[in-house]
Formats: C-alpha cells, sequence, structure tokens
C-alpha cells in the first residue's frame, strides 16, 4: 500500500514537472506580468509619494494572481495568458493615469497639457476673437465646428466662424451641436458670419479674385479690419497664402511669405520649425535669408528658446557642399549678425535636436514634410508585421499598444494642429486638409500662443534691419 502511494506520489510529481515544461512560455508571461506591474510601481512612485500606495497594491495584486496561478496549475495555458494579460493591463492603467499628466506631448511648447491650466486665469483674463473659415477642409464644417466649440472652453479666445450659416446649423443639428452652438452664442463667446460658397481644395490658388465673398476671404478681413487678431483655415493652403497676400499684404522688406512647420525631435520639448514647407516652389538666396529672419523671431517668441540655432538644409555639413542656392545662402546667413547661424543641417540631423529652426527651399520643405507624414504609419505597419503570430503575439500587441500609437502621434504631423504663414501682415495658421476636431483646437492654440507672444510686434521690428532696407 505505502508502495502504491509513494508511487501516485511520484506520477503527480513527474506530471507536474512535465506540466511546467511545456508551459515555460505561460510561465514566463506570468512572471513578466508581475515584473511590469513592479516597474510601472515604482516609476509611479518616483511621480509623487501619494502614487506609492496605490501602485504598491497594484504589485501585491499582480504578484498574488501570478502565485495563484502557478501553485493552482490552472488547466488551461489560455486563462493564464488571459490572467497575465489583465494584470499587466490594470498596473499599466493606473501607471498610466497618474503620468499623464506629466508626459511631454511631441509640441509641448505649444501643445500644453489642459489640465495644467488655470480656470480662473483663462476666465479673468481678456479673450481674444480668432477667425475661423469654417468651411475650408476635407470634412467642413462639422470637424471645424467641434473643434472651435472645444477650444472656447480650453483656451481664452472668442470665434467668429465664417461660413454658409444655413448649411453649418443643418450639419449641426444633425451631429446633435446645435444646443451647445446657441449657447456659446448667447455667451458672446461664438458668431456665426455669412459665406458664398468656398474655395475648392483643387481649385487654384486664382480663385479668391472671382470668390470675393469666399469664407476665407471674409475671415481674412476681420483681421485686416482689427475685428480678429488671427486667422485659421484647414482649406487650400495656396488659397489661404494667396488671400493674405492680397487683403493683408507682406511685412515690409519680406520678399515671400513662408510656411512654417514644427517637426518633433528626440527631445519631446524642443520641436525645430522647418520652413519653406510649400509656400515657394523656386527661391532666391534672399528668400531663404528672410526665412531664416522669420524663424529666429518666431522660435524665440513662441517656442521661448533665447538662442535659436539656425540651420540650412543640405546635403552635407562642409560649406563647400550643395547648389548654387545653397552655397549663395550660406553665404549670406554666415554673415548674418542678428541671429546664430549653426552652419549647413543634413537630411539626418532635422530631427535631432541640434537644430530649432531650418531653412530650406518650398519645394523640398514640402518633400520633406509629405515623407514625415508617412513614416508614423509605415513604422507602426512594420511593428505589427514583425510581432510573432498567435497567443504570444496577442500578448505582445496588448503590452506594445499605447507604445506604438504614441510612437506614430509623434512623427505623424497631422497630429499637431496647423504651420503659421509667416511674413504677412497678420497671424495665419494653415491647418491639415483632413483635420479633425482634435488637429482644429492644437491649431487654434497655436494661434492663440502665437498672439499672447506678440509675435507680429516682433517681426514688425525687422523692418529696421538695414537688409531688409537694402
Amino acid at each position: 500500500m505505502e508502495k502504491y502511494s509513494s508511487h501516485k506520489k511520484s506520477r503527480a510529481i513527474r506530471r507536474l514537472v512535465i506540466w511546467y515544461k511545456r508551459n515555460s512560455a505561460v510561465t514566463s508571461i506570468v512572471d513578466s506580468a508581475a515584473n511590469s506591474a513592479t516597474t510601472a510601481s515604482n516609476v509611479a512612485g518616483n511621480v509623487a509619494e501619494n502614487v506609492v500606495s496605490g501602485a504598491g497594491s497594484v504589485v501585491s495584486t499582480a504578484s498574488n494572481v501570478a502565485g495563484n496561478v502557478a501553485e493552482n496549475v490552472v488547466s488551461s495555458a489560455e486563462s493564464v495568458v488571459n490572467t497575465a494579460s489583465s494584470v499587466v493591463s490594470n498596473a499599466s492603467s493606473i501607471a498610466k493615469n497618474t503620468l499623464q499628466p506629466l508626459v511631454f506631448d511631441p509640441l509641448k511648447r505649444l501643445q500644453n497639457n489642459d489640465n495644467l491650466i488655470n480656470k480662473e486665469e483663462v476666465l479673468n483674463s481678456e479673450r481674444i476673437w480668432i477667425a475661423v473659415d469654417g468651411m475650408g477642409g476635407d470634412y467642413a464644417p462639422i470637424p471645424i465646428l467641434e473643434g472651435c466649440l472645444d477650444a472656447i472652453t480650453r483656451f481664452p479666445i472668442n470665434i467668429k466662424f465664417v461660413g454658409k450659416i444655413e448649411k453649418v446649423r443643418y450639419e449641426a443639428e444633425k451631429v446633435g451641436l446645435v444646443d451647445l452652438l446657441e449657447k456659446e452664442i448667447e455667451n458672446n463667446r461664438f458668431e456665426l458670419i455669412d459665406s458664398g460658397d468656398p474655395i475648392g481644395m483643387n481649385e487654384e490658388a486664382t480663385a479668391v479674385r472671382k470668390k470675393k465673398d469666399a469664407s476665407i476671404n471674409i475671415a481674412m478681413d476681420l483681421v485686416k479690419t482689427n475685428k480678429a487678431k488671427a486667422v485659421y483655415s484647414a482649406g487650400n493652403s495656396g488659397a489661404l497664402m494667396a488671400s493674405a497676400i492680397f487683403r493683408i499684404g507682406r511685412l515690409k522688406g519680406i520678399e515671400r511669405p513662408a510656411i512654417g512647420a514644427l517637426f518633433p525631435t528626440r527631445d519631446q520639448t524642443r520641436p525645430v520649425l522647418v520652413l519653406d514647407v510649400g509656400a515657394n516652389t523656386d527661391c532666391k538666396p534672399s528668400y531663404l535669408h528672410q526665412f531664416a529672419l522669420l524663424g529666429n523671431v518666431y522660435a524665440k517668441d513662441v517656442l521661448q528658446i533665447q538662442k535659436p540655432r539656425i540651420g540650412l538644409l543640405n546635403i552635407g555639413e562642409e560649406e563647400c557642399k550643395g547648389n548654387d542656392l545653397s552655397l549663395k545662402t550660406f553665404e549670406l546667413l554666415s554673415n548674418e549678425k542678428s541671429f546664430n547661424f549653426a552652419g549647413n543641417c543634413e537630411g539626418r540631423d532635422v530631427l535631432s535636436g541640434n537644430f530649432d529652426v531650418v531653412v530650406c527651399d518650398g519645394f523640398t520643405g514640402n518633400i520633406l514634410l509629405k515623407f514625415l507624414e508617412s513614416v508614423g504609419g509605415v513604422l507602426l505597419d512594420i511593428l505589427r508585421s514583425e510581432l510573432p503570430r498567435g497567443r504570444r503575439g496577442k500578448v505582445g500587441s496588448a503590452f506594445l499598444k499605447s507604445n506604438l500609437l504614441r510612437i506614430k502621434k509623434r512623427l505623424d504631423h497631422a497630429e499637431h494642429g496647423g504651420a503659421l504663414l509667416l511674413g504677412v501682415n497678420g497671424i495665419c495658421v494653415i491647418g491639415h486638409g483632413s483635420s479633425k476636431s482634435l488637429s482644429v483646437v492644437s491649431a487654434l492654440r497655436l494661434a492663440h500662443s502665437a498672439v499672447n507672444h506678440d509675435v507680429m510686434e516682433n517681426l514688425n521690428q525687422l523692418q529696421k534691419l538695414q537688409v531688409l532696407n537694402s
């Protein structure tokens, strides 16, 4: 009887050993879950003292779950995977919620976390009127309207929404925004201004001369007559630039306006301003020199960089490299004493964080912009395809999903709202054609920041420079 009992015990032990060997991957996942929860707890503990107890309880929970799974030897590997995934998800969620207010966005200087905004300061400060081309964009007017109504509650701004009033109200009623719209109109924070047909995305920029009552023209006139401090449009960028030149004019001494776009860098708190990214496909050395002057003022005022490092986009670092445009521009920038010229910037250095402003012709800059727009999506697709198939792939995807999405957003220029048209006599923000409500909010934040930092006043000071008067 004793022999039979001992034999039975040894068989049970062998079965347990065999189970562990066959399910080593599962036990590894359980251990990873406990380690991940511990890491989340440690990071959260460094943020604030009161978070330690909450994160510590998550670690304890993860350890208990992992221990119970190992001791009870669950009958199915699938249930072990689900348990481990759930534990790490809970720990990650708590850590993320705790740390989120302190995580830096790619363009933090312009896109500060809304939780950090002092609500009393917003209510008590003077609100700025911004004119919005409500009919511009691929999906207008609803995403534009949603973004405007959201931005009003976040920042000290008022909106003059230019568009076909009947259509705007009809579309707002379809999506349930009409009550909020009427409320903001009653609060004198939102105003509807009627316009004619918009400039289509495929129309020539010269259409602004024919369609005098187009929404972008009326919005630009509001800036011209000082009824609004800035204008935003997600419509035809060529039409916006043409309307700005015809309606409010160029700054004295500036031959061509430039579109300045903010690109992410390794340092999430310090983006790089690239201009021109599409306004001027053919440039002279004097144009690029003026772009550098405009970018220097913008980086100082809006990005709050005391001494911006200016770079010239080129095929090599040496001053002897490049085409005729690059060589002549390099000489001009080297002799300029009003800003800090840091030399040539190769393509691989644009996102390095070594430069604060990078100047180039609009043809090159637009290619660079469109390339960057595609990188986030392509990188995400590559990482997804490299993840293993089956259960291990599902677990890995669950762990990496939030990280991959953050990477995509950091590299996706469309996520950052808009670009400033520099060189015209007013603040103009150009949005992406496919802008959704969140992009509109970011663009309006950019417009408010430019007004709030007196960008136009300092840009007008450029007229005193001898190089712009010669």
